[in-house]
């Protein structure tokens, strides 16, 4: 297999990333969720005020993974990065690629003086639990997920 190319993303991934995260969505069974338009996301991540950063797996010179973070604010801890996606393209996962997307993420943690990462893992996505497993999270049992929309 050619090498896997991880780096930060620029403005030019953010078509290929849109894909990958509604291969996600439809992974999950949730595709009709995704109304966030290209436009909108790359506005979100290149615009005035950025308010995500990625890694992008490069692979054959396509986007084949991505590392979604952001950051978020806790009154005990501090700084905390949010990962609130790692995808990789359903044809290449087994070959390492989450690995090093999310490895560069925990070390862009750990390089900007973050306190912590945090995420969710659906209770069901069995795969992705196990993989991390091996990095010894905390998993809660004790918190619900909550979300209001704004229409």
């Amino acid at each position: 297999m050619e090498e896997i190319i991880i780096r930060k993303a620029v403005q030019e991934d953010c078509a290929p990333m849109l894909e990958l995260i509604k291969e996600l969505a439809e992974y999950e069974k949730a595709l009709n969720e995704v109304t966030l338009t290209l436009e909108q996301f790359t506005q979100d991540g290149f615009g005035k005020s950025p308010v995500w950063g990625a890694f992008v797996a490069e692979f054959e010179e396509q986007i084949v993974g991505i590392s979604l973070y952001y950051d978020r604010y806790s009154t005990w801890k501090g700084r905390r990065l949010y990962l609130e996606d790692l995808v990789v393209t359903e044809k290449l996962r087994g070959k390492q690629i989450g690995k090093k997307l999310f490895e560069a993420t925990l070390e862009h943690g750990k390089s900007n003086q973050y306190s912590g990462m945090v995420f969710q893992v659906l209770n069901w996505n069995e795969p992705a639990i196990n993989f991390y497993k091996k990095y010894s999270p905390k998993f809660d049992d004790e918190w619900f997920n909550v979300s209001i929309e704004f229409e």
